[in-house]
């Protein structure tokens, strides 16, 4: 459910990605992470900066970059395998908003990346494109499309579409 509604901190141009520009959970993919200075100058800390591969959070309104707190990296460690930024290359994750996080004494908005790896639809597998040429081939080959599901969805109309046109091309 998204909202039209404004919320306050849009007001202020923060140059990183924060809760007021999440308002239901996001799957983003990072592009990469580099450790930077803090761009808003109130410290002179580097944090582990995300950048994203997506250009928009939506349609007209730019995708910031994200600083990945403690908890965030220990997250984007346990999802790649890896301690190292370096290797969070390429990584879909879903951020959301968790309405309590912990700063200092207060209870705060703050950005989570979800534990668990999105779940990303497949592409969808449509005639006279070269997915539909190749699952004929892969058809001809196992004589079925389970190798081609573990890749792509199908519906069962196409799928029958395209087993009749796999058998016709064989006769």
């Amino acid at each position: 459910m998204t909202t039209e509604k404004t919320h306050y901190r849009k007001a202020f141009d923060a140059p990183y990605l924060s809760s007021a520009d999440i308002v239901e959970p996001t799957v983003l993919t990072i592009k990469n992470v580099q450790l930077l200075p803090d761009k808003t100058k109130k410290t002179k800390d580097k944090f582990n900066t995300a950048f994203f591969i997506e250009k928009e959070i939506r349609p007209g309104e730019e995708l910031k970059p994200m600083i990945l707190n403690a908890t965030n990296s220990r997250t984007m460690r346990n999802l790649t395998g890896s301690a190292f930024i370096d290797d969070w290359n390429n990584i879909p994750v879903t951020v959301y908003v968790d309405k309590n996080v912990r700063f200092g004494r207060n209870t705060v908005e703050g950005l989570r990346i979800s534990t668990e790896a999105p779940r990303l639809r497949k592409p969808e597998l449509l005639p006279q494109t070269q997915a539909w040429d190749r699952a004929i081939a892969a058809y001809h080959r196992e004589g079925n499309l389970n190798s081609v599901k573990r890749h792509m969805e199908i519906s069962a109309e196409n799928e029958a579409a395209l087993i009749a046109e796999a058998e016709k091309n064989v006769a």
